[in-house]
């Protein structure tokens, strides 16, 4: 018991390795059950409680008579997504920039890191992210490093922190908290606009299960960005309105 108990997690760490590293992304198939037996050498059983274990995790997803596959991230929020700064940039015709401003690996010391990394190692990143050779949006992010470590050798200064973690990071969880600010004077002069200018703030945070992936604080220009949202009738429960 104590040997299928081992097998079993040295199967599971395997995978998850893989996944965690991003050496299988998002929607990739995994190896088929019959060729995890034949390469560890085991009962059905023990793998299938393997990749179980991993669908509990909000890692893996199966699909009958498909397969088994890295889940795509997902958020519970029907009213917002996570974007993809780069993407919507491009998306709105525009022309994207990265300036990677600060990056620092170290210990976590204040309390909302030590609430994501424990007394584990982070990567503080500071990014300015441009449209059309414009300041677009400032971004200040923390990465827990056991739950991504393999975002300790990626070069932040050609992938921006957002768009390589939702294509390589698998996640089950996401809170995201906007505010409407006045830009301090060190925030107006890196975004280019004079003190106090009106801006959105948008904090978000994400988990994988249990495990705390990064925290973020996106700063954009009020002038030039928004959020939409779509709702629909059938998701809210009848009652009755007032006359207008």
């Amino acid at each position: 018991m104590k040997a299928t108990s081992s097998l079993y997690l040295k199967i599971r760490k395997s995978i998850e390795d893989k996944i965690l590293t991003g050496a299988w992304a998002p929607g990739d198939r995994i190896p088929f059950e019959k060729d995890l037996m034949q390469q560890y050498g085991c009962a059905r059983m023990t793998v299938n409680r393997a990749i179980a274990s991993l669908v509990d995790a909000g890692l893996i997803i199966r699909r009958r008579r498909v397969g088994s596959f890295v889940a795509q991230p997902h958020i519970q929020s029907a009213v917002l997504d996570i974007p993809d700064i780069k993407a919507e940039v491009i998306a709105r015709g525009g022309s994207y920039g990265l300036r990677l401003l600060l990056r620092k690996v170290r210990k976590a010391k204040n309390a909302e890191e030590k609430a994501l990394a424990g007394q584990g190692a982070i990567i503080v990143l500071r990014c300015l992210h441009l449209a059309n050779g414009r300041p677009f949006a400032l971004e200040d992010r923390i990465i827990n490093l056991k739950a991504v470590p393999a975002a300790e050798t990626t070069d932040f200064s050609v992938n921006p922190p957002g768009t390589w973690l939702l294509g390589h990071v698998p996640w089950t969880e996401a809170e995201n908290r906007i505010t409407a600010i006045n830009a301090d004077a060190a925030t107006a002069k890196i975004l280019d606009v004079p003190a106090r200018e009106a801006c959105l703030m948008i904090e978000r945070r994400t988990r994988r299960g249990k495990m705390h992936v990064t925290v973020v604080h996106q700063i954009f220009v009020g002038a030039t960005y928004d959020l939409i949202a779509r709702f629909s009738a059938k998701a809210i429960a009848p009652h009755r309105h007032a006359p207008a």
